[in-house]
């Protein structure tokens, strides 16, 4: 099965403190975008990268001589994760893959147990449209409503203003999708996507309910940690004590 990364990473880092792209900001000593790469690396035949143009030269400089092989797409502006996902569409059918994986650049916490009860259940069910590891957890930034049947209804978003649950469940950052998920039914999604109520972003979430209603969608629940993204300079002093904690590094 040829499976192809797609990372969304056209961040500046200033949220985090950063003079460098987000992407290549150092957590445990090595920049995020290697962490996910070592992640993804035996699973994934290529990877294609989302960058600022600001950053471009910067991100293939530091990706060069990568295998298995990274492209590049841009997203000029910070208009959402779903217009990031559209903008490399032509570098991802590139490679002609079978399933597409979505992964967030500052999800490094995702565990080698995670991506193989992942490659498990696309080896079982090849055709599932999305499959997406899920957590719960208290004061969720997203949140997933579904039917009496268990499928995905609706999604509320903190950060849109939505009204939340006191325990939820969210996404992990990490998604997997078919070729026809991502090549047919996640651009005609995004040519009826309404701007988000607070951000004015195009947002990737709510596509997994409207892909539920159209195509069979499946979650499955993993540690909440492994969902824990990196957004702020508390976030990344965490993370960075994490790894070197379990690497056995000095602090």
């Amino acid at each position: 099965m040829t499976r192809v990364l797609l990372v969304p990473a056209a961040g500046l880092g200033s949220r985090l403190g950063s003079v460098l792209p987000k992407v290549l900001t150092p957590v445990a000593g090595r920049a995020m975008i290697d962490h996910i790469l070592d992640r993804y690396r035996h699973v994934a035949d290529a990877t294609v990268v989302v960058v600022h143009p600001a950053s471009h030269t910067a991100v293939a400089r530091h990706l060069e001589g990568c295998a298995p092989p990274v492209a590049f797409a841009e997203q000029p502006a910070p208009t959402g994760m779903l217009d990031a996902i559209v903008a490399a569409a032509s570098a991802v059918l590139h490679f002609r893959p079978a399933r597409v994986w979505i992964t967030w650049c500052d999800q490094i916490g995702i565990s080698s147990e995670t991506v193989s009860r992942l490659t498990a259940i696309e080896a079982a069910s090849p055709d599932l449209a999305a499959i997406v590891p899920v957590v719960t957890q208290h004061t969720p930034y997203i949140h997933f409503e579904r039917d009496t049947d268990g499928r995905l209804m609706t999604v509320r978003q903190r950060r849109e203003g939505d009204s939340m649950p006191d325990t939820g469940t969210s996404d992990s950052g990490l998604f997997s999708l078919s070729r026809d998920a991502f090549e047919h039914l996640l651009p005609a999604y995004a040519r009826a996507a309404e701007r988000g109520a607070a951000t004015g972003e195009h947002n990737f979430l709510p596509f997994l309910p409207w892909l539920a209603a159209r195509a069979t969608v499946t979650t499955f629940e993993i540690a909440v940690e492994e969902a824990q993204g990196i957004n702020t300079p508390e976030d990344l002093a965490a993370f960075d004590s994490r790894l070197r904690s379990a690497s056995g590094s000095p602090q």
